[in-house]
């Protein structure tokens, strides 16, 4: 379908004027109680909109906010510079630096610490609430909408959205309920009624696909050091002709890898494993934080320092090298339960340096089903204004969150984009229904 083609299919279809009856007619009408959601109700309210009401399709908002981080909700990142921050975003890069250049990690601690909830920067830079309790984040949010004159009902899943013969739209919700609005946004997450809703309205979806995911490998060695988490590790994945490379941490499982190294892998590759069913090979350097010369001087020094023991019960590296991981290079290499670090041959001490330097695992899919963090996919960027999130398809209409073709890695910035986008829809919408700009 051609841009001229769904511009007309989303005004094609009316409904009647905007309501006289007061209970169901609002300013601003925001569909999904989740982040980005709440962030744009409670920004347009606060810069003056009387009517704002969030429809939220469960019996609880903010479920995500509140299950997210293991119950602590990683809120954010220390990533202060925008520049830097949108390297962070698989989908998003360049088109983000705009969004971020006006609402970005530094002025969301801020947006929460005006409003009682003070966040706690960790070592590896993510941000979680003082309390260390998601529930922090979800009270600090439902406070600030209810001060801030922020209507919500929740168990009320809108089945369409269309424009009316006033300009304004109307939404209908299953069971009977109509609420009419002047602006509308559309921030569902990842749920497939949210992306239904903006085709309707005339917008072109990229399709979905997992992002954020761990690997099944095709790795029977690693079996028995499932639970082992190590740093300094060097992932490189081949799929096809691509390649895609990240050093950090990770988790060996029952099945494979995963941990934050893995996911950011799997992020920044999720198109391509898909398009490979999920078929690649993956590279794994256990010693990323040492160089070539000093892995082989550290098997060496063995021989002397060690030159007694057997190669199980001294290991390189020790303070680094896990015993089941070491154990299971042994076993591959076929080491001798006795095998003497005196007597140990050069041919051995290369197969074993082979394997610290670089372990190569077919991958055979992703980690187990329902296991993914976010979605790579959605509204395409281009039909959104990212100054204001209204959509360039429908005037009118807002976007907000995961809806967009945008996702981050793990570590908070998937919540700083809903931030970001929820607090420029709202902040466009006051604008334009009560002619303010209050910006930060």
């Amino acid at each position: 379908m051609t841009d001229p083609d769904r511009r007309a299919s989303a005004t094609a279809t009316t409904a009647s004027p905007l309501s006289s009856d007061p209970q169901t007619q609002f300013d601003f009408l925001v569909v999904g109680g989740g982040a980005a959601g709440f962030m744009a109700a409670i920004t347009a309210a606060e810069q003056g909109l009387q009517r704002v009401l969030v429809l939220e399709a469960t019996p609880e908002p903010l479920s995500k906010v509140r299950l997210s981080g293991g119950g602590r909700c990683n809120v954010t990142h220390a990533c202060w510079d925008p520049t830097e921050l949108v390297g962070h975003y698989p989908r998003g890069q360049r088109p983000l630096r705009g969004p971020f250049s006006r609402f970005a990690s530094g002025d969301a601690v801020a947006w929460f610490a005006d409003r009682g909830l003070d966040l706690v920067e960790e070592d590896d830079g993510r941000m979680f609430p003082q309390a260390n309790r998601s529930s922090a984040v979800v009270n600090c949010l439902r406070q600030a909408a209810k001060r801030s004159g922020v209507q919500l009902i929740t168990g009320s899943a809108v089945q369409a959205v269309a424009g009316d013969i006033s300009g304004g739209f109307v939404a209908s919700c299953r069971g009977g309920g109509r609420f009419h609005a002047k602006r509308v946004l559309l921030a569902t997450g990842g749920h497939p009624s949210g992306r239904r809703l903006a085709g309707q309205l005339g917008h072109r979806l990229i399709p979905p696909v997992p992002s954020l995911f761990s690997l099944t490998l095709d790795a029977p060695q690693l079996l028995g050091c499932a639970g082992i988490a190590l740093d300094d590790v060097a992932l490189t994945l081949e799929v096809g002709d691509e390649r895609f490379h990240q050093v950090g941490r990770v988790l060996i499982t029952h099945w494979g890898l995963s941990g934050p190294a893995t996911l950011r892998l799997t992020a920044f590759a999720a198109r391509a494993l898909q398009a490979s069913r999920y078929r690649a090979t993956l590279s794994v350097s256990w010693c990323a934080g040492w160089s070539q010369g000093d892995l082989l001087a550290a098997l060496r020094n063995q021989r002397t320092q060690a030159a007694r023991r057997t190669l199980v019960a001294s290991r390189p590296l020790a303070a680094h090298l896990p015993r089941r991981l070491w154990i299971s290079m042994l076993e591959e290499v076929g080491v001798a339960a006795d095998q003497r670090w005196a007597d140990c041959p050069a041919k051995l001490e290369r197969g074993l340096f082979d394997r610290l330097q670089q372990c190569r695992y077919p991958v055979k899919g992703r980690g187990p089903f329902g296991e993914e963090f976010v979605t790579a996919g959605g509204v395409d960027l281009g039909e959104i204004n990212l100054a204001t999130m209204e959509s360039r398809c429908c005037p009118g209409l807002h976007l907000a969150g995961e809806l967009m073709d945008v996702d981050g890695v793990t570590g908070g910035f998937n919540f700083q984009h809903c931030w970001t986008s929820g607090w420029l829809a709202g902040q466009s919408v006051a604008e334009q229904l009560t002619g303010s700009d209050r910006t930060l």
